[in-house]
């Protein structure tokens, strides 16, 4: 399951490695990708309950989930 985050205040390729590398610390996370130009973290999870994990990790780095949507 894929789900499309849009946060706030990644500004540069540094931000998204932060993000990239923290999140796949996360049990239950298989992939990240992460585009400042964009604002969006696109996550691989093993299932639905890592989201919420995942959404907590993002604010506690500073990068505020503004929304999410299940990508298809």
């Amino acid at each position: 399951m894929k789900i499309k985050y849009n946060v706030s205040n990644i500004k540069c390729i540094g931000c998204e490695n932060r993000i990239m590398n923290s999140l796949k610390m996360i049990k239950g996370v298989k992939e990240v990708e992460a585009d400042y130009n964009t604002g969006e973290v696109i996550v691989d999870l093993k299932n639905e309950k890592v989201s919420n994990e995942v959404k907590d990790l993002l604010n506690n780095l500073d990068f505020p989930v503004n929304s999410e949507d299940i990508v298809k």
